[in-house]
């Protein structure tokens, strides 16, 4: 039976503008029943793989993920008018799903997402999401410095040094962001 407005299970989306171009978007992925078990290093690489095809395909940046026991945070960002965050989460899931299956495992039917508004586009308040995505580790106890946790990391197609560890992270990423804009023919912001 397709989701529908009525659907119990069915989480209401946004208008598709909100989504595309240089939409900010806090994408939050669940493993079916909280099922664990899946996350091992092979499993990081290949996340990390499906999301530099998907950040290159669909013209976006992940400044933060981080992969936990039962879920997964992703803070992308369109660089591009053609940026499509919905399909490129379709993309993703897909191909992550595939990879899954084999250990008896899916991601829930739908990923729960928070899009970023003008406010929280700033780079200061920017941070608060950021960083949200990245301590999350550290507030489930797993560690006790979200940086020791070896499931996260920040993706942008084209740059390989990306490690939201690093001191200055925040500034080489916005570098990053910008000229990604300005590839694409629009202001740095």
């Amino acid at each position: 039976m397709p989701l529908s407005d009525e659907s119990p299970d069915y989480l209401r989306r946004l208008p598709e503008g909100w989504y595309t171009g240089h939409a900010w978007v806090h994408w939050s992925m669940t493993i079916d029943d909280r099922k664990q078990a899946w996350l091992d290093d092979v499993m990081h690489g290949r996340v990390r793989e499906f999301l530099v095809h998907t950040m290159a395909r669909h013209e976006l940046v992940c400044p933060a993920y981080c992969l936990m026991p039962d879920h997964a945070h992703f803070l992308w960002m369109g660089t591009a008018a053609i940026s499509d965050q919905k399909q490129a989460a379709a993309f993703f899931r897909r191909h992550w799903n595939r990879e899954l299956r084999p250990l008896g495992m899916s991601l829930q039917k739908q990923p729960y997402e928070h899009v970023l508004n003008e406010h929280e586009r700033n780079p200061d308040a920017f941070m608060d999401t950021f960083l949200y995505v990245l301590r999350n580790p550290e507030e489930a106890g797993l560690v006790k410095n979200w940086k020791e946790w070896p499931f996260l990391g920040a993706v942008a197609a084209g740059f390989p040094d990306t490690d939201p560890r690093a001191e200055d992270w925040p500034e080489r990423f916005w570098k990053i962001h910008n000229a990604e804009l300005r590839k694409h023919g629009f202001e740095a912001s």
